[in-house]
């Protein structure tokens, strides 16, 4: 799994594939509300349907689930399968799917270290102290500094998680601080088809549970680095929230069947955020079980963040775009680690790396690469057993970024007997620039210098080079900038809403790590580090889960749609050079498919003045605008005796959300109606700036909105109206914004056109 994480790549939603014909796992939603008074639990009665209707033994279950999800796992054969669907108290039966892990300084960069607008540090800390935030990844590696309790106060009351005995892994390392971690495997376990060696605990022997739950809430450690990369004090979002890690997520993978167990326990122990930096492809969300668990969560008051997921910078390439899931990107820090190769010509390529080694010394050597040569087409990739070390030995290999991971590449190099690497963006990658920390002298570039190289090693008889390395450089402009593996909208299950939600940092950043593991995750890698520097969107979904505890703490009043639209309507959409935010893919200009509404600020997400919130009876109104039948709607939000829906929201661009995707089909004029909380001060009068592209005219009705007190709701209604003659044009972006003397309220909006018949 490690060279899996280290390639940050989601994979899409697929079919686990059984080791035995006969039986496969499936996950069985059930109409709970059906259970009979006779049966004590609705274990009970799961066991016993599924011993009447499809002839099994009740150790057929693997899972019941009972808060993010009402049903069972459990294995089975197709004539079980069919024997099922038949019966009216079953809702859906789905083949489990696996997902994959969407694989200092941050806090400086996010303007936290020391307060959040109004809030001194210890009034925050003080109320963080009673905000639980869940992470579901690969698990904890609890004797991470990160996770240090000293000066903490006692557990909160309402608890009721549990520190799990497990292989190498036993009760007492959990603490004031790390509260709480289970594991779930009976899925991963099933699939795999014969005992795996992996050990059944807690512990993470990955390496990405650790990073991303120190991200969300590590405490302060001092004197932290990577082998002396990024060296400084690190620290999570919510120093002082608590930390309680499921680990769902194995070598294989994170099957949705652990996955559901996981959040169905956690949102029983009594977390507050939900965390998830894992994902699949878009599904309707009637067999999303991420979406349907998380809507069950956001019900009962549990904010879910989610990665996008590292497809970009493919169109319509998101995961988990669930209205009532916050959706993820990612963007660069202000932070860099610069190295350089030093070609014979006399130029000076600039890129980065994070290898610590002893180098390759001062003289420079010769450099090769397998572009189109040879009897081995992948050569130029670096894949496993592509080069041939009598061509390679002693010399540096231009390697191309893509197919396998890029630490991976090094490592073949090595292999064959290079000493070094230069590793060459191609045109999907663009200009973005991931530091690793390789095994040998390697130093990665963007597409153009690579080109300049490839041209160079294409023209030059004999091409040298040397390899420099530059350390830690801070102040990076322009910063943020989005990463181009950062999965883009439109969002392709329901197109009329905008994602992905935000970005955070999620390039080349610090946090824990397990010692379980090297920091490149390779076998081949024996080295031992307490914090590693990773990128991907599984790395700004944390911060995001952090700053939610944050705001949870400031406002335990909050929905978590609130923090939501908190979260959105205060982002920022311009770098430190206060120019608009560039994508890394080409350095062009960002648009919201990439970055949502905008960098995330928590300064002004924790008096964002006016909020738009949603309640559960609009969720469900929204699901029951997209065409699902009444069953399809029950698998999504399980409601008691629901035959049909009592409200439809019509068009589900309808629902209340604190950005607008707006499509223009055979109308060429859509209207919706938004409605604003405030949260700001009483008295408080905004008013509304709209911004519209070429050929779209936007009218706002009222202009201005008078909030007499604090908690009062107002709403507004937008007219979009598109010229003739757009139908087929590209898409186009603008956006609406209240504001007054003290706040901004921004809701991006994106426009897309039919083609008119």
């Amino acid at each position: 799994m490690a060279s899996v994480l280290w390639a940050l790549l989601l994979c899409f939603l697929f079919p686990v594939h059984p080791s035995t014909a006969e039986k496969r796992t499936y996950i069985v939603q059930m109409n709970h509300h059906q259970k009979p008074t006779s049966y004590l639990t609705h274990h009970d009665w799961y066991a016993d349907s599924l011993q009447s209707l499809a002839s099994t033994t009740p150790d057929a279950i693997l899972y019941s689930y009972t808060n993010a999800y009402h049903g069972f796992s459990a294995s089975l054969d197709l004539d079980q399968v069919q024997a099922l669907r038949h019966s009216d108290s079953v809702l859906g039966v789905y083949e489990d799917t696996v997902y994959q892990l969407h694989t200092t300084r941050t806090p400086e960069f996010l303007g936290i270290q020391n307060e959040l607008g109004l809030w001194s540090p210890q009034q925050l800390n003080a109320a963080s102290h009673d905000v639980i935030i869940g992470v579901l990844d690969t698990g904890v590696w609890p004797e991470s500094k990160s996770f240090g309790d000293s000066s903490m106060p006692d557990v909160p009351a309402r608890w009721r998680g549990v520190c799990e005995e497990g292989e190498d892994f036993k009760p007492t390392v959990c603490n004031k601080k790390l509260i709480g971690a289970r594991k779930f495997s009976k899925g991963f376990r099933l699939a795999a088809g014969v005992i795996s060696k992996e050990k059944d605990s807690p512990r993470d022997q990955d390496g990405h549970g650790t990073h991303t739950s120190t991200t969300a809430a590590g405490g302060q450690v001092g004197n932290a680095s990577l082998f002396g990369f990024a060296s400084g004090t690190a620290r999570g979002m919510a120093v002082h929230a608590r930390v309680a890690t499921y680990k769902v997520c194995w070598k294989t993978g994170c099957f949705g069947s652990d996955i559901l167990a996981g959040m169905d326990q956690a949102i029983s122990d009594g977390v507050d955020v939900l965390s998830m930096s894992l994902g699949g492809g878009s599904a309707p969300y009637y067999r999303d079980t991420i979406a349907i668990g998380a809507f069950k969560a956001t019900e009962m008051g549990v904010f879910v963040s989610c990665s996008a997921g590292n497809s970009g910078p493919s169109k319509a390439s998101l995961a988990n775009v669930a209205p009532w899931i916050m959706t993820v990107g990612a963007g660069t820090l202000d932070r860099d680690f610069p190295a350089y190769a030093i070609l014979e010509n006399g130029k000076r390529a600039t890129g980065v790396s994070l290898y610590s080694g002893n180098g390759m010394g001062d003289k420079p050597v010769e450099v090769v690469y397998f572009n189109g040569k040879g009897s081995n087409s992948s050569s130029n990739l670096c894949l496993s057993g592509s080069l041939q070390p009598e061509a390679v030995r002693g010399k540096v290999v231009f390697c191309d970024r893509g197919v396998n991971p890029r630490v991976e590449k090094g490592q073949v190099v090595k292999e064959a007997g290079g000493v070094g690497m230069i590793l060459g963006n191609t045109a999907e990658s663009g200009e973005e620039l991931v530091a690793d920390s390789h095994l040998l002298p390697a130093v990665a570039v963007g597409r153009m210098i690579g080109d300049q190289i490839r041209e160079y090693l294409k023209t030059e008889a004999k091409p040298m080079a040397l390899l420099k390395f530059g350390g830690t450089v801070l102040g990076v402009k322009p910063s943020p900038v989005v990463a181009a593996f950062s999965s883009r909208g439109p969002n392709m299950v329901t197109p009329q809403i905008l994602k992905p939600d935000v970005i955070g940092p999620g390039v080349n950043i610090l946090a824990g790590w397990s010692e379980g593991i090297g920091p490149t995750g390779l076998e081949s890698d024996t080295r031992k580090t307490q914090f590693n520097i990773m990128s991907g969107t599984s790395m700004s979904c944390p911060h995001i889960s952090g700053l939610a505890a944050l705001l949870k703490a400031a406002h335990p009043g909050w929905s978590p749609s609130a923090i939501k639209s908190a979260l959105m309507t205060t982002a920022y959409t311009l770098d430190n050079t206060k120019s608009p935010l560039r994508d890394a893919a080409g350095g062009q200009l960002s648009t919201p498919w990439a970055h949502g509404a905008g960098h995330v600020d928590p300064h002004k997400a924790i008096s964002p003045g006016l909020v738009y919130d949603i309640t559960t009876d609009e969720y469900i109104a929204f699901v029951c605008s997209l065409g699902y039948n009444i069953k399809q709607v029950q698998s999504v939000v399980n409601r008691p005796n629901m035959t049909s829906c009592a409200k439809r929201l019509g068009d589900p661009g309808r629902l209340n959300y604190p950005s607008f995707s707006v499509l223009f089909g055979k109308s060429r004029v859509v209207r919706y109606t938004r409605q604003l909380t405030n949260v700001g001060a009483a008295g408080s009068v905004y008013s509304v700036e709209a911004e519209a592209p070429k050929g779209v005219q936007v009218s706002v009705k009222p202009k201005q909105l008078v909030f007499k007190n604090v908690g009062d709701k107002m709403r507004y209604t937008v007219t979009f109206v598109s010229q003739k003659g757009l139908g087929g044009r590209e898409d186009a972006f603008g956006s609406i914004t209240w504001k007054n003397a003290e706040n901004q309220v921004r809701s991006p909006v994106a426009f897309g056109w039919e083609r008119f018949a």
